[in-house]
Formats: structure tokens, sequence, C-alpha cells
């Protein structure tokens, strides 16, 4: 048995009786055998304490040297992380001994025997949740950072959630369909993943971005209502809330009514936020795109800061005397007289920073309006200002506006964009948004088309195969930019959690959108040639909506980043640190693929 380490335990035939964590006074008397990691050792002599650690929580052991001696032996040599086995008797602990912090602080098992089942060498951080370590090197030693109970709880947590999702479905007669991680690369939006063919040298397969195409294919397939919990994968820049594989609870459904799917989403959320013991009300309060831009300057705005921005018209001849362009947009500030002259101006210099360069501040005091907009309006019309927000004494608000001529749809949306920044920035300051809250919301006809300047065309602001808006099919050939689409957005605490849209599921519709975003036929054919032909044969009506499962059990662990509810999740630069990925291949298998690697 060379090589063997002898002087470890085997675990025999031993089986667990309970998990470290379940004890309690009920089980005084009882002769236990739990099994776990070595959390902490505390050596008084001829008594050493053990925390014994397993999921569900920690038990302390008590080996006596006078009444086991071969146990106190082996808890000599006993390390953090080493891997015990201990059979022993559930005992009270002396009243001055016990720990309220833990659930079973009144117990403790008294050894009498001590099982050595495997060593460890020194982890490179403590496995407590007050540890401070770098991502790095908790992403590197994964296997180690998952023992911790933060991980613990947050990936039970996930597990749960699965479960909701998969009954709540289930019941509404959803049926979950696997689809193809090997399929074509239809390059619209994020870069694909691709995967060379060994069989058919220079061509490739695609990991999926979305399941949608099939999904869609689904819908004709008479198969009514689907859904997945599905893996995901995009090549593009990482953020915290952004990994190059991603899981989505993917769903759809023929002959919809957008208010039935709101419905059956809101009721699947209310579920999954009672494993957290969070009430969700319903029904979702539902904005369109516009509102939200204007009232918030976002669309994914957080509702729970009670900031609203509104656009306010100067009289006749005041955008002229202080130079920008009317309506502006101003923001009622609560109570925000107290903010500093300082505080103001990094306020206005965030704006300019963001391409806004008219901004303004007015202070509302009882003896009336203190703003450098005084001078130049006169006091009655900066009154007046502040009244069309309903400012009241002690309150701030603060203006924002445009250039004369500078009005264009770019710049209008940029000066909604960091109307939006700067309503965060204050939420941020003042502390307005009130920890604990959950905030949901629907946002609603978004614009179908954005145009890109940079490639001179039109581009899907969903994807390309959401339906336009009936009323707005005739703008398809006259004016794109006047098209909304049937697109809705998940909004949660200012996240989005999920879109989708309802789907177009005409071929001349699909055809007519393809051709609006500069797609010519031999090109839409050659991307999407299956799918055109599959709208041949009695397409249904149909809709549906991916939702961020990452994001969604983030939110709900407290986690501000998705890399904490995934167990091997890639670093900001999309590296597996533990597995050492990506990484090179061997020629040989290079020649098979029939490729060749260039360096640059």
């Amino acid at each position: 048995m060379k090589g063997v380490k002898l002087e470890l335990d085997l675990l025999g035939d031993r089986r667990r009786t309970h998990f470290c964590g379940e004890l309690r006074e009920s089980h005084r008397g009882e002769t236990v055998f739990l099994a776990g990691w070595l959390a902490r050792r505390r050596d008084l002599g001829s008594l050493i304490f053990l925390d014994l650690r397993d999921h569900t929580g920690t038990a302390q052991i008590v080996c006596n040297l006078e009444t086991g001696p071969e146990a106190h032996e082996k808890a000599e040599r006993a390390r953090p992380e080493y891997v015990l086995g201990v059979e022993g008797e559930v005992v009270l602990r002396d009243p001055a001994t016990v720990n309220p912090e833990i659930a079973t602080g009144k117990i403790e098992v008294k050894a009498h025997k001590l099982f050595l089942l495997n060593e460890s060498k020194t982890p490179p951080f403590p496995l407590d949740d007050e540890a401070r370590t770098t991502e790095e090197t908790r992403l590197h030693f994964r296997y180690l950072d998952l023992r911790r109970s933060r991980m613990q709880q947050n990936l039970r947590l996930r597990h749960q959630a699965s479960l909701v999702v998969r009954e709540h479905m289930s019941g509404r007669g959803f049926v979950e369909i696997e689809t193809p991680f090997l399929t074509r690369s239809t390059p619209e939006g994020a870069r694909d993943y691709l995967v060379p063919s060994r069989v058919h040298h220079g061509h490739f397969y695609a990991l999926p971005q979305s399941p949608q195409l099939f999904k869609q294919i689904l819908m004709i397939g008479g198969f009514d209502r689907y859904f997945q919990i599905v893996r995901c994968f995009r090549d593009e820049d990482l953020r915290a809330d952004r990994q190059p594989e991603f899981t989505q609870i993917d769903v759809e459904m023929a002959f919809p009514q957008r208010a039935e799917l709101f419905s059956i989403i809101e009721e699947l959320m209310e579920k999954l936020f009672a494993l957290i013991g969070v009430k969700v009300p319903r029904p979702f309060p539902v904005l369109t795109y516009e509102e939200a831009l204007e009232r918030y300057g976002s669309d994914k705005p957080h509702t729970g800061l009670r900031l609203e921005w509104k656009r306010v018209a100067l009289a006749a001849g005041a955008a002229e005397k202080i130079r920008v362009a009317s309506p502006l947009k101003a923001l009622r500030v609560p109570n925000g007289a107290s903010i500093s002259r300082s505080q103001i101006d990094k306020l206005q210099e965030m704006a300019q920073a963001g391409g806004v360069e008219w901004s303004s501040a007015i202070k509302v005091s009882d003896a009336g309006p203190q703003s450098p907009l005084v001078k130049a309006l006169g006091e009655e019309a900066v009154r007046e200002i502040a009244a069309a927000v309903e400012a009241d004494v002690g309150d701030m608000v603060l203006l924002l506006g445009l250039k004369p001529g500078d009005a264009s749809h770019g710049r209008l949306r940029r000066l909604d964009e960091v109307s939006g920044e700067i309503r965060l920035e204050l939420g941020r300051k003042l502390e307005l948004i009130k920890p604990g809250g959950w905030c949901f919301l629907w946002v609603v006809d978004f614009p179908m088309f954005e145009y890109d300047e940079k490639e001179k065309r039109f581009a899907a602001m969903h994807h390309p195969f959401t339906s336009p808006r009936e009323e707005d099919l005739p703008g398809l050939d006259s004016n794109p930019t006047t098209v909304k689409a049937r697109a809705y957005d998940l909004v949660l605490n200012g996240s989005e959690i999920g879109g989708g849209s309802i789907r177009t599921h005409r071929r001349d519709i699909q055809q007519k959108v393809f051709e609006v975003l500069g797609m010519t036929p031999e090109k839409a054919r050659e991307r999407f040639g299956f799918f055109l032909d599959a709208l041949d044969y009695g397409t249904p009506p149909h809709g549906g909506i991916a939702l961020g499962y990452d994001r969604i059990v983030a939110l709900m662990a407290g986690e501000s980043n998705i890399r904490e509810v995934i167990a091997f999740p890639k670093t900001a630069s999309a590296v597996d640190v533990m597995c050492d990925a990506p990484s090179t291949i061997e020629p040989e298998q290079l020649q098979e693929l029939g490729l060749e690697v260039k360096n640059d």
C-alpha cells in the first residue's frame, strides 16, 4: 500500500446520523455520528474543543483526555479544514458557555471516537464570511470559497428558485424543452462564441446568445407554451452583472395577450421572492419608454427613489435671455435647500461632463427663490419655475437644458440619460433609497429602431424578431423612427431583469423589418432562411420573455455582483482562473480542425 497515509482513518460503513447544524436540546443523550470540516480548534490542555462544519452549520465537539484519550490524541493532530468524523453523545452545554449566536449553541457533542478522514493544507484565506481577500484569489481557490456559508446559502437559494420556476411554469401549462447549444451563427448584437467543426473544415457552429429562433419555431410546431432554464453565451465586454456564459429563464407562448404574460411572470416573481420572506405587491406598475426617460432619465429606473424630473416650458422670451432651449428638465429635491454650493457645482460639472452644458439651481426659501436666474428672469418667473414642480420652502430645484438649436433627437436622448445619472447620484448622496424595498416595473412601447451614426443604418433596439405595433406598420415604409415595438422590459430596483416582446409572425412584415435594418434579401436568406421558410407554414401569433436568472438570484441574495451566485464564474476578463481557461491547444487538435493560429 505504498503512498497511502495509514495514519488516516477510513470511513468504512459508518453513516452520518445527523448534520452538524441540526442538533438541538431535544437530541440530548443521543449517540450521533457527524462528519464535516474542522472550522476551528481550541486546545485547553486536557480539553480540546473542535467546531465541526458542514453545509447546515457548526457543532461544538469536546475531546476529553480523561474519558476519551484516543479521540483527544487525534484532536491534537487535527488542523483547520481537516475532514473529520465524530461519534459521541449530545450533551447540554454549561449555561455559562451557551452561544446564542448559532442554532446549536446550547449543545455540544462529547466525543467517544474521532476519525481523521483527510488532511488539508492551510487555506490561503480564512473561510469565515468576514474574510477579506481578493476576488481573483477566491476564484482561483473556488473549491474552498464554496465552503463559506455565504456561498452555500447563495447557491442553495439558486437551487430553490429553480424548483419554484419549474413548478410555477409547469402549473401554467408550459412545457420545458431543451434547445441546441451547437447552432449557426446569426451575427446580430453581441459577438458569438464560435466552435469549429472537425468534420466540416472551414465551417463553424455558434453557441447560442439566446434560444430566440428555436423557441419561436416551437410555437410554429404547436407546443403552445414553452419554457427553459437555459445557458446562453455572449462574447462581450464584462461588467459586474455580465458573464460570457449566463443563465436565463426563457418563456414563449402562442396566441398571447401582453396582460396575460405579465400576470404569469408577476406570479412567478411573487413566488420567488417569497423564498426570502418578501411580499411582492401586484400588479406591477407600467410605464412607457418615453415616460420613463422623461420622469426618471432611464429606461430601467429605480422607482423607489422618489425623485422625478418634469419638463418645464419657459415663458415667452425667457429662453432667449438665458440662452437655453425650452422646455427645461426640472427636478424637485425635497429639503434640498441645505445642499451646499460646492455639491451643486459637482452636479453641474457632472452634467457638463455628460454633454449637457446648461444647468442651474433654485433654492426655495421664505425670503423668495435663491438662484442666479433671478437676475436674468426676475423673481416671479423663477417662482413660477419652482411652482411648476411643486417645490416648497426648503426644497431645491435642479434644472438642465440644451443650448438653442441643439435639440436634436440624439441630444435630447443624452439630456435624459444625464438627468438619470444625476438623479441616482442625488439619491446616493442624500440616502433617499430606503434599503429593503422591492420596486418592480414594466417598461413598454420601446422604439423599434435606433439609428447607428457610426454604421449609418438602423439597428433593432431589442432584436429584429420583435413585432412593430400594429398601428405603426405604415411607418416601416415612411419613417422607421416613428415605429414603436411591442417590446417590454421587467425592471427591479433599477436593474433590467427581463426583456421580451410579441414577435413578428408574418413573413411579409419580418422581411420588411430586415429591409429597414439594411439587410438585403440575399443576406436575410443566408442568415435566417430556415426561419423565414418556417413562417410560411401557419405561424401563430406568439410572444415571450427572457428573465436574467443570475441577476434575479443575486438581487434576492443581496449581492451586487452575479459572480456571487454562480458556482464557477469567470473573472471580469473572461478567464477561469481555477481551470486556467481559455488555454492553448495541441497542434494535433488544430490540425484535426483544419485551423492555424496566427500570432499578431
